[in-house]
């Protein structure tokens, strides 16, 4: 139980630590033994870390001037399929054996991004000159949060790094999986419609005024929805500048809001979770996640009051955050995992009684990795059958605006084609 609570300690400590880490290119001049000119440049965090490279190799009394930050300015952005990457390969070359540094080496100079290979060698770096993998990773909350940096420090202390990486390795690629399938299933409509709206605003505009010329040439009273269909594209010609600042101000606020206002999430996350097929898409992935977070952090032997903060926080949804938080609370004051999660009314009852039975057996990371994969499927079968179900209504859609507009158009014609 010490050596558990000391490991948490630890962790707590490592991330109060954390702070961003810029990588700069310097460059550098100095002579050799023969008072023959030397300059090059150097990539390190500061001006002495470049002086304690240059001094390993050989290199004294360099001058040393800054000439541009290298690390998030103008470079390949970090994904989190290179970190994913970079784990698995790093649990394959410490699991052959391969001593860490030398790892980092090989690693960092084989991958394909610029910036994550900078990234790895300022990691190596940082190791090379004392402090724990866990320590080195903390340094860059922007690419490895709390989540990774906790269970490598739980991996380190328990000596099985390569394993925790391979968890960590399959963990990401399993969320980001899930992640790309809800975001899937919600960006897909909301394409159509923007696409939709386009188009409609193109025919109004610039289609419609040139039929409208045409049937001022015929005389005549012109039908209703003709008629309508003219009145909308004059007005939309009047006011189509006032409507799209409306509307980029309206989505500008929304994201703003989103961003500043803790309130605002949880009403627009409620109502996500309250909208039909989407709802139930949302709530599914969502404890999907939190079963598998959780699962991989138990297992790693992450104490659970320590884990659930960094579960609730990965959830992705307000709601859940909440609910996960007040979960944690109740099982620091000694109510079961089980208890804790049946009272949030966040959790069907097949995901408590599956808890439940791994508190009962002591394999909650089994059963929670198997709640997990259950929930990942019901996501991919709602996704699938969202999209089977929405390309019929999308296209019908589509035919009936588009359709209605040209139709409207061309009833004045085979009006005056029937009179003929």
């Amino acid at each position: 139980m010490a050596t558990r609570a000391s490991s948490a300690s630890k962790r707590a400590a490592i991330a109060k630590k954390r702070k961003p880490v810029k990588i700069s290119s310097f460059a550098w001049s100095s002579k050799d033994k023969t008072g023959k000119k030397i300059k090059g440049t150097i990539k390190a965090t500061d001006v002495t870390s470049v002086r304690t490279q240059l001094r390993a190799q050989g290199i004294t009394n360099p001058k040393i001037a800054k000439e541009l930050q290298l690390f998030g300015s103008g470079k390949r952005k970090i994904t989190p399929m290179d970190i994913t990457l970079f784990s698995r390969q790093m649990a394959t070359m410490l699991d052959a054996g391969v001593p860490m540094v030398m790892a980092f080496d090989i690693v960092g100079k084989g991958h394909e991004n610029p910036s994550m290979s900078e990234l790895i060698m300022t990691i190596k770096q940082t190791v090379e000159g004392g402090s724990s993998f866990a320590e080195a990773l903390a340094k860059h909350p922007l690419q490895f949060n709390n989540l990774y940096v906790n269970l490598v420090a739980a991996g380190e202390a328990a000596g099985i790094l390569d394993d925790l990486l391979a968890k960590l390795a399959t963990f990401m690629e399993k969320t980001e999986a899930m992640k790309a399938k809800v975001k899937s299933a919600m960006t897909y409509p909301a394409a159509i419609m923007v696409v939709a709206f386009i188009v409609t605003v193109i025919l109004l505009l610039f289609v419609i005024p040139q039929f409208e010329s045409l049937f001022e040439n015929f005389g005549g009273e012109l039908p209703a929805p003709t008629q309508f269909v003219v009145d909308l594209s004059k007005w939309v010609q009047e006011y189509w500048l006032p409507m799209f600042a409306i509307i980029g101000g309206s989505i500008y606020g929304i994201m703003e809001m989103k961003r500043r206002s803790k309130r605002f999430n949880v009403m627009l996350d409620k109502a996500m979770l309250k909208a039909p097929v989407i709802g139930e898409i949302v709530s599914k992935g969502t404890i999907a996640r939190f079963a598998r977070t959780l699962s991989t952090m138990f297992a790693a032997g992450v104490p659970l009051v320590e884990a659930m903060e960094n579960v609730a926080k990965a959830s992705g949804n307000v709601v859940y955050e909440e609910g996960l938080m007040n979960v944690r609370d109740e099982i620091s004051t000694g109510t079961t995992l089980t208890q804790a999660l049946e009272r949030t009314g966040l959790f069907a009852n097949m995901v408590v009684q599956m808890v439940s039975i791994g508190e009962e057996a002591g394999s909650i990371d089994a059963m929670l990795a198997k709640v997990a994969d259950f929930y990942e499927d019901e996501v991919d079968n709602l996704v699938d059958n969202l999209t089977s179900m929405l390309e019929p209504l999308i296209m019908s859609f589509l035919g009936v605006v588009v359709g209605g507009l040209v139709v409207a158009m061309y009833l004045p014609i085979f009006k005056m084609g029937a009179v003929v």
